[in-house]
């Protein structure tokens, strides 16, 4: 690695923390949505959107040196995200096995009241990263939000295709379009904009146009359902990886002036 005034990609977080907010974010959004899917879809679509969200978690560790130090995250609770987001974890996990076991309306209510809570902070945890410009913009936390619950949203009709889900979905996916506008306006010009780019019309042409179509032909071809969750998931996927993994460059040195080694001066005495 070369160290200057040039920014470089950040080092620590590779495609496994990617993984925690592509998993997680889907998983926390389909938990959301599964709260109104009627049976027997929505034990089926909680148990799937806790199981993206541990696998996310479980990328996470995977990436820490020494796995025990894992349990230091709950020790900052009152000035770590990522230690808000850790306890959101488990007030999710017990209400929606909670909910399995008991097959309540309320927790399950309750578990995705924890999942759209886990989704905020993981996008705070973005936004709390002052050192990556692509990061510390405040329009990335509305852009993780609203990923993580279109996806979601589009994930569910899988599980069951309804028509108050089917405008969920379709309103989530507009949402996660302008999001992704708001977000590139101020982010502007530079490399990570140019790294973002190509996900970036993805999305909307694919991640937004396409699955709207095919939500509509879910009307008379059930298969449109499977079609709108596939192409929400692979460009959102793709945003957040490109985003978290090669749009992460860091502030760069502030140098003012360069030295040159071995140039001459000019050295005049005054008269």
């Amino acid at each position: 690695m070369s160290y200057g005034p040039r920014p470089w990609i950040q080092q620590h977080w590779d495609w496994r923390a990617a993984a925690n907010f592509m998993l997680g974010g889907t998983g926390g959004g389909l938990v959301a949505a599964a709260a109104l899917l009627e049976e027997p879809g929505a034990p089926l679509a909680l148990g799937a959107g806790l199981a993206l969200v541990a696998a996310g978690l479980g990328a996470v560790w995977l990436e820490i040196g020494r796995k025990l130090r894992a349990l230091h995250v709950f020790f900052n609770p009152f000035t770590s995200w990522m230690t808000r987001e850790s306890f959101a974890a488990v007030v999710l996990f017990a209400l929606g096995l909670a909910a399995l076991a008991t097959g309540s309306r309320w927790l399950g209510a309750a578990a995705a009241a924890a999942a759209l809570a886990f989704i905020f902070c993981q996008g705070r945890i973005l936004y709390a990263s002052k050192g990556i410009p692509a990061w510390r913009i405040r329009e990335v936390v509305p852009l993780i939000v609203a990923t993580g619950v279109g996806e979601g949203a589009a994930l569910a009709l899988v599980f069951g295709l309804q028509s108050g889900l089917a405008a969920l979905a379709a309103l989530a996916l507009a949402a996660r379009a302008l999001a992704w506008a708001r977000y590139r306006q101020a982010l502007g010009a530079g490399a990570a904009a140019r790294v973002l780019e190509p996900a970036g019309r993805a999305l909307l042409q694919f991640g937004t146009v396409a699955p709207l179509a095919a939500l509509v032909l879910a009307l008379f071809w059930p298969a449109g359902a499977w079609l709108a969750a596939a192409l929400a998931l692979a460009t959102g996927w793709r945003l957040k990886f490109v985003l978290v993994a090669r749009a992460s460059y860091n502030q760069g040195f502030a140098l003012p002036q360069v030295p040159v080694r071995g140039a001459r001066t000019d050295r005049r005495t005054p008269a």
